[in-house]
């Protein structure tokens, strides 16, 4: 799958892209914006997307927030939005607990975005924050790890206050085969305007799998789960459908997988000499293959 750059199709190629779809699926982080960050010339595009009469969804791996708390960031940065279009892996979490009967508490390794959504379809779960070892190893599993009998799932999403304790409380509960394990997205590393690398939820949810011999299911991209819920609750047509996001190895290999048209911005992970090495790989016929549809050298999602 050849990699064109956006900006050298001819008007008449562009026009046809543009009609090519009636509904984008735009990443956040990276795509949207870098923590607080504008990126400069998306909220326009966005805003002329849903203009030409585009359906514009916001899927993002980031758990941190709430649909709400998203609502008031995406306002206060310029973008048009609603609970509806948003479509975040705390909100799926929730869902995806909630359409199996849940009934029972949920141990989160994350932040509040995850236990409110949790609140919002009335499951019970224990509280998050910090939850450090204050002793030592042997003291933290003699007397301190108090497991709650009702406890039936395990949600693990990106956790600043990750924690031993938490690891052995969360494995301690995947003891049970009957405990449901759900991964909120499993990004390497977390998306940052700082110059650092940042572990992402990924991390997290590797080293719960690898202890606790289980695997979680995973709600966001790559993962199909959030491609299949737009499509089954707002009946779109894949084929009609454009992912706009700016890392390959999820946003552009999730468009792919779900069937969407991909568009890869270089203003998040991914960058053109990426692109290319994954041009090469391809053409020597090793590696994965090229996920990418169209990329774009300007700092827009779309430029008109």
């Amino acid at each position: 799958m050849a990699a064109v750059n956006l900006s050298s199709l001819s008007k008449g190629e562009f026009k046809e892209f543009i009609d090519s779809f009636d509904t984008v699926l735009a990443d956040c982080d990276g795509v949207l914006w870098l923590g607080n960050i504008v990126i400069p010339g998306s909220p326009h595009a966005i805003t002329e997307l849903a203009k030409l009469g585009k359906n514009v969804f916001y899927v993002t791996n980031n758990s941190t927030k709430s649909r709400e708390e998203y609502v008031s960031k995406f306002t206060n940065l310029g973008y048009p939005a609603t609970k509806e279009n948003i479509l975040s892996t705390a909100y799926l979490a929730a869902c995806y607990l909630q359409d199996l009967g849940f009934k029972k508490k949920v141990y989160v390794v994350g932040a509040k975005g995850i236990t409110q959504e949790l609140d919002a379809v009335g499951i019970k779960h224990l509280d998050v924050g910090p939850d450090p070892l204050d002793s030592d190893m042997n003291t933290l599993l003699a007397k301190e790890v108090h497991l709650d009998s009702e406890v039936g799932a395990v949600v693990v999403g990106f956790d600043e206050h990750i924690s031993f304790p938490k690891m052995v409380k969360a494995a301690s509960y995947l003891k049970q085969p009957d405990c449901i394990f759900v991964a909120t997205n499993t990004d390497e590393t977390f998306p940052t305007e700082f110059p650092l690398t940042v572990p992402g939820a990924g991390t997290f949810v590797k080293a719960i799998e690898t202890c606790s011999k289980r695997t979680a299911f995973k709600i966001g991209k790559p993962s199909t789960y959030i491609g299949d819920a737009v499509v089954k609750k707002h009946k779109v047509n894949p084929k009609r459908t454009l992912m706009i996001g700016d890392k390959c190895s999820t946003d552009i290999l999730f468009g792919n997988n779900c069937g969407f048209q991909t568009l890869l911005v270089l203003t998040g992970v991914n960058t053109l000499d990426d692109v290319n090495q994954l041009k090469k790989s391809n053409s020597e016929g090793h590696g994965q293959k090229i996920f990418v549809e169209y990329d774009i050298l300007q700092t827009t999602c779309v430029q008109y």
